[in-house]
């Protein structure tokens, strides 16, 4: 974390977004579809570290990561030279076609990091989505069984078995039906707006109680749920929740699949958030962090299980690219020899309290949640519980022009999030967490007035 090539600061020379940003924003409208969002009006030129410098020469704290993709910094240099000199050699042969070691090795390593001392192998592809759909075809293959249990709140992805098992209609699924069927949703422990006092024994029974009267065990091929939900709101289970599900599903031949998109490799102060109540999944799904930026998924489980699957059933053209498999062989070295999962719970350390300070100050911050360099805010209007996605918007576009980049989720659309990379300073998230503070009290000011 020490080897910064632009400087870590915050500087604006522009307004938000600068006269090159714009020139770019009116290139896209002509060329780039419509239904691609982008949460930000500003257009990288370079990143490192935690800042991202745009083509108007503004440098931006980024608070985003690329949705916690670039944990170690979104041009570390170990990553970016296994990625030229992989380049050089061959940048795809098609593993299917003529396999390499580089694929064999990423393989290697995730058996090695993920839960559980049990056999286990590993199978890679390019997107989130793709590992889910994965899992779920191997679960359903192995069981004989067809229904999956997905729950509130959930994310999964945009295709179109993943829509099925994602939970908020706009925008991800509005109008793209008809959907994957046999998917079924459950209630999720939301500590926040679940009945006061549940604990995570009791949020887990009551889904049990739910899928055995609505679907019946011996139907269920899968369980599939994110340890902490991610695009839902960084809604954090009570604890007990998962422990009890996965050994419900475990008794009765379950599948119980952790999507670890957004929660795996250092994010939430361990490799994976299944680690913090000692949960060992049937089989994880891990992508965005794994290969810091390159394009990579993995599916990583039982042995028995996926080995069910008959030879061609799994697989696809660029899956486990070698290129992508370098850069998450050094992404995931650089996270051991800088011991990122640790640099990850020091970053909570530094923001939570700044976090609980500002919600007892404002009034407008329900709940402080999260684990790791993973948290979140959940916003409401002063003295209720009641979401305030607007405070959310504002809040997210002071800080922009204040040059901080940040994110928000949430079903309601009124959650906070923080994902800076793990390679930020800690200088620099001094500087973005004042800024945040500001713009909540700027957009709290600006509701009232």
């Amino acid at each position: 974390m020490s080897h910064y090539r632009l400087p870590q600061i915050r500087s604006l020379v522009t307004a938000m977004p600068g006269p090159r940003s714009a020139e770019l924003a009116a290139r896209r409208a002509r060329a780039v579809a419509a239904g691609v969002g982008s949460s930000v009006p500003v257009y990288a030129a370079d990143a490192d570290g935690g800042v991202i410098v745009d083509v108007d020469g503004n440098s931006l704290i980024d608070f985003g990561s690329g949705i916690a993709v670039t944990s170690v910094g979104a041009s570390e240099p170990a990553v970016a030279a296994a990625v030229a000199a992989q380049a050089e050699h061959f940048t795809h042969t098609c593993f299917m076609v003529t396999p390499y070691e580089g694929y064999v090795a990423v393989a290697e390593k995730l058996v090695e990091l993920t839960p559980g001392d049990h056999e286990k192998k590993s199978v890679l592809f390019n997107s989130g989505a793709e590992a889910v759909e994965n899992a779920v075809k191997a679960a359903r293959l192995a069981t004989g069984r067809q229904a999956v249990v997905a729950f509130d709140h959930a994310y999964h992805g945009r295709t179109n078995l993943t829509m099925a098992l994602t939970a908020k209609s706009m925008p991800y699924k509005t109008n793209f039906g008809p959907f994957a069927p046999e998917v079924y949703r459950m209630p999720m422990s939301y500590p926040y707006r679940d009945p006061q006092g549940m604990t995570g024994a009791e949020a887990a029974e009551r889904a049990i109680t739910q899928i055995d009267k609505q679907i019946g065990s011996d139907s269920v091929a899968a369980i599939i749920i994110e340890p902490i939900q991610g695009e839902g709101g960084f809604i954090v289970p009570a604890p007990g929740f998962l422990p009890a599900l996965a050994q419900w599903a475990r008794d009765k031949g379950i599948v119980f699949i952790a999507d670890e998109v957004q929660t795996g490799f250092a994010r939430t102060g361990s490799w994976f958030a299944c680690d913090h109540e000692g949960v060992v999944p049937d089989m994880i799904t891990m992508a965005k962090g794994i290969a810091g930026g390159m394009p990579l998924s993995a599916v990583t489980g039982r042995a028995d299980l996926l080995d069910k699957v008959h030879p061609g059933g799994l697989g696809g053209t660029y899956g486990g690219n070698p290129v992508a498999c370098a850069a998450a062989l050094a992404a995931i070295d650089v996270m051991e020899k800088q011991d990122l999962a640790a640099r990850a719970r020091a970053i909570a350390d530094q923001v939570v309290p700044r976090l609980k300070a500002l919600a007892e100050e404002t009034g407008v911050i329900g709940d402080v949640r999260g684990r790791g360099a993973m948290l979140a805010v959940e916003l409401v209007k002063k003295g209720t519980d009641t979401p305030d996605p607007d405070l959310t918007k504002a809040v997210a576009a002071a800080a922009l022009a204040a040059g901080v980049v940040t994110l928000t989720c949430g079903t309601y659309g009124n959650v906070f999030r923080l994902l800076p990379p793990l390679s930020i300073s800690d200088e620099l998230l001094d500087d973005g967490l004042t800024v945040l503070e500001d713009s909540v009290r700027t957009a709290v000011a600006g509701a009232a007035s």
